[in-house]
């Protein structure tokens, strides 16, 4: 399993952006696909967006679609998490996660991460 460190959270009012950091500690995301989860208070984490080992293909849930850009620099280690236009409901503390090869993007909908991240918060508030 990896060790995942995500950052770039913090406090926004509605309709700002940030780009949330997904990076491994003493290793690589090289050959994973990574994936983004989120938990709102009091609510199950809910899958938000994935994307394949080399980064050319890429899922997100309807309710962040269009505002979401996930994307990764192999030679930075990291996958971001570009966020725009963002709305109350997108309070949550968000999770990176990754799994070796690509078999979790193309036959398992991105769900069944085994390496996961300790969260950043995300607060969405004027």
């Amino acid at each position: 399993q990896l060790q995942l460190v995500e950052s770039g959270g913090g406090l926004v009012q509605p309709g700002g952006s940030l780009t949330l950091s997904c990076t491994t500690v003493g290793s690589t995301l090289d050959y994973h696909v990574v994936g983004w989860f989120r938990q709102a208070p009091g609510k199950e984490r809910d899958w938000v967006s994935c994307i394949t080992a080399a980064g050319g293909g890429t899922e997100y849930a309807d309710s962040v679609k269009g505002r979401f850009t996930i994307s990764r620099d192999h030679a930075k280690n990291t996958v971001y998490l570009q966020m725009n236009n963002l709305v109350a409901e997108d309070t949550a503390v968000y999770y990176c996660a990754a799994e070796p090869g690509d078999a979790i993007y193309y036959h398992r909908s991105c769900t069944g991460f085994s390496s996961w991240g300790q969260g950043t918060q995300v607060t969405v508030s004027s």
